[in-house]
């Protein structure tokens, strides 16, 4: 699975930072770092609906205070 989360500008003041140190912690705590790629790219042009993630080509908008229920509902469940 890989999940690319937008490290542009306009993501990086609404939290990619926060996003990705947190996706990171939770692959690491659930032992997925060989089932889960994450990356970084910049700007996915859909600056206005907050951090922008992509995991498999589906996009998400995330938040840093929305990481571990995106994770939960949209990461896991594709990993079954």
């Amino acid at each position: 699975m890989d999940i690319v989360v937008c490290i542009g500008s306009s993501c990086h003041i609404k939290g990619a930072r926060s996003v990705v140190e947190q996706l990171q912690d939770l692959i690491a705590k659930e032992n997925l770092s060989d089932k889960i790629k994450l990356s970084g790219t910049f700007c996915m042009g859909k600056c206005q609906q907050g951090v922008c993630v992509t995991v498999d080509g589906d996009f998400f908008s995330v938040s840093p205070e929305n990481v571990r229920y995106f994770f939960e509902t949209e990461v896991r469940p594709k990993l079954q």
